[in-house]
Formats: structure tokens, sequence, C-alpha cells
């Protein structure tokens, strides 16, 4: 860890984490940092059409992406952390791969060839590399390892991985114990939540119920939506705090200590961290 060099990639953050995520955006750098990787924001990069561009209006969609595509830096790979984003952008890429009209009009439109070679990597990608030696730190914190639907992916990229028990396997390396549950995979309702609510509010309290009867003290999402959804969707008395991957690995590694970003959360993590001696977050305990 911690590279003499560091190693610069791209870095495509997405709506979420540049808004209503930004403590992901914030410990997913922290992370990468301590990884030996250097961020380099895409220039004035724009909305990958999320589902609402690609339901409504499927070209505006691919049109959306292919921009994000061109900003990308040639010989640099390209990181994304949401997989909503990555799933939009890979499928574009796929699309101008095997698509020469495609090709042509990308050029046509952003004035620079495309580059079929670009390597997209989901953050998980990166911390699929680590040789974590074990340890403690994360005191025996019982967590709920939350998927998601869109790691699953369409047909046309099926062949890529979708890294499911890689947050069991990595914040069990360093001392936190994930539960066994039925909902690591189950849709969030997305954008439901905004579109009619009543749909979604149900979908997320089951989630939320059924990682409680696990026994779990938290769920770890690996989208920034779904951790939105289920804080502001869950009507349950009784909840657990929600965390961001990137977050309980900034504990992990040490860099989150004397951070601000878990004030954010709606559902205060603060007496659970306690609970587990995971103390020195100033904003909140």
């Amino acid at each position: 860890m911690n590279n003499a060099a560091a190693v610069q990639i791209s870095y495509f953050p997405g709506c979420s984490l540049a808004t209503t995520a930004r403590e992901n955006n914030q410990s997913l750098i922290e992370v990468c940092k301590y990884m030996g990787y250097r961020l380099a924001e895409l220039k004035d990069w724009n909305c990958c059409g999320s589902s609402s561009a690609h339901g409504i209006r499927p070209e505006l969609g691919f049109n959306l992406a292919c921009r994000n595509l061109s900003l990308a830096p040639e010989g640099i790979p390209l990181l994304v952390a949401c997989p909503s984003c990555i799933l939009h952008l890979r499928q574009a890429q796929s699309r101008l791969k095997r698509d020469e009209t495609a090709r042509k009009d990308y050029e046509s439109c952003w004035g620079r060839p495309v580059d079929l070679s670009l390597k997209i990597l989901h953050f998980f990608e990166l911390m699929d590399g680590i040789d974590c030696l074990p340890n403690t730190t994360l005191n025996g914190l019982k967590f709920a390892p939350y998927y998601g639907c869109m790691l699953a992916r369409p047909p046309e990229l099926r062949h890529e991985k979708n890294y499911h028990g890689l947050m069991e396997k990595l914040l069990s390396c360093y001392g936190a114990s994930s539960v066994r549950w039925s909902y690591s995979s189950r849709c969030c309702g997305t954008f439901l939540s905004a579109a009619k609510p009543e749909v979604a509010g149900p979908m997320v309290n089951r989630i939320v119920q059924n990682a409680v009867d696990s026994g779990a003290e938290c769920i770890v999402t690996a989208c920034a939506m779904c951790h939105l959804n289920i804080e502001i969707r869950c009507t349950l008395k009784r909840v657990v705090p929600i965390f961001h991957f990137s977050e309980l690995l900034s504990i992990a590694f040490k860099t989150g200590t004397n951070k601000d970003w878990f004030a954010r959360h709606l559902i205060d993590p603060a007496p659970l961290l306690k609970s587990r001696g995971l103390t020195g977050f100033h904003s909140i305990i």
C-alpha cells in the first residue's frame, strides 16, 4: 500500500457521488490514495443517462454515455464507482465495438476516434487485487453485504465479472463478520423511489427487515443509489446503519479517522461505531 509512485487513473464519479453520496466519493478517494492510485476526475463529465434517459430515450442515453467516453484520456483506465453508470458506459462501449455506423457518428460528433481499448474499471476491480493481511481492525462488526441488482448486468455483458462475495472477503479479512441473508441482490426500487415511492418503500422495508432478522448490525452497499433509497424510504421502527463499502474500507485502512462524511448519514452510525470501538470520527462521536 501507499506506493511511492502513485498510478494515475481517470475517474468518473457520476451524479450520485458528486451530490447525494459525497461521503462515498470522499472515502473512495481516500481508499484509492492509500492503495497507491491517483484519481484524475474527467473534466466536464455529464450524467450517464441514468434510468430515465435510457428508458425513455435510449439514443439520448447512448449519446450521453458516449460523450463521457470521449473525455477519457487514451491509454489510461477509467474508474467508475456506480453500478448503473458503469453498466451504461460499458453498454455504450460494447455497441461502439460492434456497430460501425455508431463509431462513425461518434467520431463526427465528438471529434476523436473511438478508443475501443479503453478499460472501464469498477471500484471493485481495484479492490479485488488487494493482498489482505488479516487483522481485527473492524472489531467483529456484523454486516449484511448488499450488492443490489445492477451488478448482475444484462445478457450482452454476461461475461463480465460481477464481484459478488468481494465485500465479504475483504471486510472479513479486516475483522468484520458477514451474515447469511436472502436479499443481497434484491432491487431497492432504484428510480421508483422518486417516481413511485409507494412502490419502493415496501421493497426497501423487506430488505432492511431481512438484514435485521439475519442478525446484521449494519448493511454495506455497493451502490450509492441503493444506499440513498434504503436510508430515505425505510419506515421500519427498527433500522440499522447503512455504510458505503468504501467507508468501511477507510476504517479498515485507518484512513478515515477524523473525517466528516459520517455526519451525512440519515441513520446515525455513531452508536454502532462506538459499541465496536471504532472511534475517532469527530463529526458524529
